[in-house]
């Protein structure tokens, strides 16, 4: 017995393989090449899908899991961090769109109903792509991949009372009105609902079942509470894409979230791709060869106007110009739910077959061209700020203003020798925290105005603006700054930052955090001097926390993680004479480190003079300065006794250092009942060289490890 469905998806998924290994290697994205495979298999192409209606009932799932996953990305706490952009961008860019385009339709004679429907068509953007597209760069946690998430947010929760008004403009809804009062109402409740159950019972529900240790039980229940939930909107007269997005809120609340994440992904992805596969299959060849110069015309209207207000809308956030430009490229197509409009605009009469084939041939070209314009919009963002003096004139004056009102005063223009932290993050905030502890004076350029308001009126020095332009990083004081710490997630910015910043300063030292190492050769050549890869790092972290478990000595865990560090970093470590001579320590050196250590109260340099320490010939180091308060003591010589508190700076190897880091921190034995002791006899061993350098400097002292790390035990016929 065959199967109804079954021949379709053969022929659908067999043709996608072999259009999508053709684009690979024509460096065509994927989702252009499943809108092909449509376009082929359709009902106007070769006809080899009969069930086409079947198939897109089917892509629907594919739109669901999609909106569920963002949800699971996201949280009820983030959200609400977004409701500014949400309800105000989003509020923007709908109602500007809107009246753009009615404005436009009516100037060419169209009734009123006809040319408001247009808007509504218009006013809409496609999640799926846009989201997926953003999700496969990393930019989800970029400034443009958060507006642009928050006004398709605002989008699919205005495509409801779209709905309910496309009867009122063909003139047979006379009570639109109170439907969409209480859509909202409803609406209202579902969100009220969603609160409570992310807080109360999911959590409780997802625990017992997780304690069950079954993977198939907890994967069939994430699939059954998202359609669930998805169902449950859209009984309720909101949609379905709504509900899914609600569901993934609830569970990100829960610690499982990664766990549903990870089982979603594959019927995510399969069940997407046979969304776009039935967007193509909706258009008609042969009508748009008939009209081809009025479907490239209308296609690249479209384009046009909804980049300039997607940006107008990010500029009244108080956005600069170049994010602004992003996310007007990014939201310029036509949504996948204009196509549920659509029929129900036809099914209303306010859409003859012509006008649907023309809506259909232009949304789905701006859908084609949204991969190519998402992947170049950075730099067609750059050039548009340099080659246009009135948009640049109006970028430098919204972040002054911002700047002035956030705290300008504190932006690094009086400071020397000073730190600039671009981003204000997670890992922005860590730094800024340690720069304070240090005593280092640091300034902050952050682009979200919330953030920076927020915390300029808790007295950080922040301000506002864009770190990819000159004249923001001149207001920071970059000229006179010694490092500049990049720890944002949008990587196209963060090489326009460091490219900026090294033509600014060649003598700025310049640490940027990337996701992936293979980032790392595009950002040293472009002038940086440490790049920290998260996924790098993050490794060396699992192998450092596994190997503590299996009670690897910590000296040799450090010892091997700076032999890792030194080969992936120092590989790809160029000579850049630019810098300062200290600097170029690490280029030409680079098995060797200039390290700070703080003598600690209780440690076994603690009170010994250098010479009964002997470091150099007894450990392989060389004290090259201390600062003791305020005071700086360069070259000191051996009668000088280490107290604690000092802060040695010491040169030698990598691996020295780290295992020697034991020399400078408090002994604490797990069998110490008081304070901690110095080791008996350590000056008089110290003093006739007598302790332990058989091997050249190399072998575990004390801890051999970080401070405040317990030493190993003694082995017999060694002193405690």
């Amino acid at each position: 017995m065959e199967l109804p469905l079954l021949k379709e998806f053969v022929v659908i998924f067999s043709l996608s393989v072999a259009v999508i290994y053709l684009c690979h290697y024509v460096k065509v994205p994927a989702i252009v090449g499943f809108l092909l495979t449509g376009v082929v298999a359709g009902p106007h192409g070769l006809g080899l899908v009969k069930a086409a209606h079947e198939v897109e009932i089917m892509a629907e799932v594919g739109v669901v899991l999609l909106l569920f996953t963002i949800g699971l990305e996201l949280s009820l706490g983030e959200l609400m961090r977004l409701r500014k952009p949400v309800f105000l961008g989003g509020l923007a860019q709908v109602a500007l769109t809107i009246l753009a385009f009615a404005g436009g339709a009516e100037l060419l004679g169209l009734p009123h109903g006809t040319a408001a429907f247009i808007g509504f068509l218009a006013a809409l953007s496609s999640t799926a792509i846009v989201l997926k597209l953003l999700q496969e760069r990393a930019q989800m946690d970029s400034p443009h991949g958060r507006i642009s998430l928050s006004i398709l947010i605002f989008q699919d929760l205005v495509i409801v009372p779209m709905m309910l008004l496309v009867p009122f403009l063909a003139g047979k809804g006379g009570d639109a009105g109170p439907s969409l009062l209480f859509t909202m109402a409803k609406g209202a409740g579902i969100i009220l609902l969603v609160f409570l159950l992310s807080r109360k019972l999911v959590p409780a529900l997802l625990h017992r079942i997780v304690r069950t240790r079954n993977r198939e039980v907890f994967l069939v229940s994430t699939l059954a509470f998202c359609l669930a939930i998805a169902l449950l909107t859209s009984s309720m007269g909101l949609s379905l894409s709504l509900g899914a997005f609600l569901a993934g809120l609830i569970m990100a609340e829960s610690e499982y979230s990664h766990s549903a994440l990870e089982g979603i992904m594959p019927f995510r992805d399969v069940f997407t791709s046979l969304f776009f596969i039935s967007v193509g299959m909706l258009l008609d060849l042969g009508f748009v060869i008939d009209h081809l110069p009025l479907v490239i015309g209308v296609t690249f209207s479209v384009l046009a106007v909804k980049c300039l207000l997607g940006g107008g809308a990010t500029l009244m956030l108080g956005y600069p110009l170049r994010p602004a430009l992003i996310v007007g490229l990014a939201l310029c197509q036509v949504g996948e739910f204009s196509f549920v409009l659509a029929k129900a605009g036809v099914s209303y009469g306010l859409f003859d077959r012509n006008e649907y084939q023309l809506f259909l041939a232009a949304s789905i070209m701006t859908m084609a061209l949204t991969p190519f314009l998402i992947a170049g919009a950075p730099r067609m963002a750059d050039v548009a700020v340099r080659l246009l003096p009135a948009g640049a004139r109006l970028a430098r004056r919204g972040e002054d203003a911002a700047a002035e009102e956030a705290g300008g005063a504190h932006c690094g223009m009086n400071l020397t020798n000073h730190l600039i932290i671009v981003g204000f993050g997670i890992g922005g905030r860590h730094l800024a925290r340690a720069a304070k502890a240090a005593g280092i004076d640091y300034t902050i350029l952050e682009m979200n105005p919330d953030t920076v308001r927020t915390f300029a009126a808790k007295g950080e020095p922040i301000a506002y603006g864009d770190a990819s332009h000159i004249a923001v990083l001149e207001h920071a004081g970059a000229c006179a700054a010694r490092v500049l710490a990049i720890v944002i997630s949008d990587p196209a910015a963060v090489r326009s930052i460091t490219d900026t910043a090294r033509k600014l300063n060649p003598s700025l030292h310049i640490v940027v955090r990337t996701r992936f190492i293979s980032e790392i050769a595009a950002l040293r050549d472009l002038g940086a001097n440490d790049v920290i890869p998260e996924e790098f790092e993050t490794s060396v972290e699992i192998f450092t926390r596994v190997m503590s478990r299996y009670l690897v000595p910590r000296a040799e865990i450090e010892r091997f993680v700076e032999e890792v560090r030194t080969e992936s970093y120092d590989m790809l470590r160029q000579v850049d004479i630019r810098t300062e001579p200290l600097a170029a320590l690490s280029t030409y050196f680079t098995d060797f480190d200039l390290s700070a250590m703080t003598v600690e109260p209780g440690c076994m340099l603690d009170g010994t003079t250098l010479q009964q320490a002997d470091l150099r010939r007894l450990h392989g180091l060389t004290l090259v300065a201390v600062k003791r308060g305020e005071e700086v003591l360069p070259n000191p010589d051996g009668t000088l006794r280490l107290m604690a508190g000092d802060v040695t700076y010491v040169f030698g190897p990598h691996a020295d250092i780290a295992a020697k880091a034991g020399l400078f921190a408090a002994r604490r034995r797990a069998w110490d009942t008081g304070e901690d002791e110095k080791e008996p006899g350590l000056e008089a061993k110290m003093a006739d060289g007598s302790g332990p350098a058989g091997d050249g400097g190399r072998e575990d002292v004390a801890s051999g490890g970080d401070a405040g790390t317990a030493p190993v035990k003694a082995t017999p016929g060694e002193k405690a």
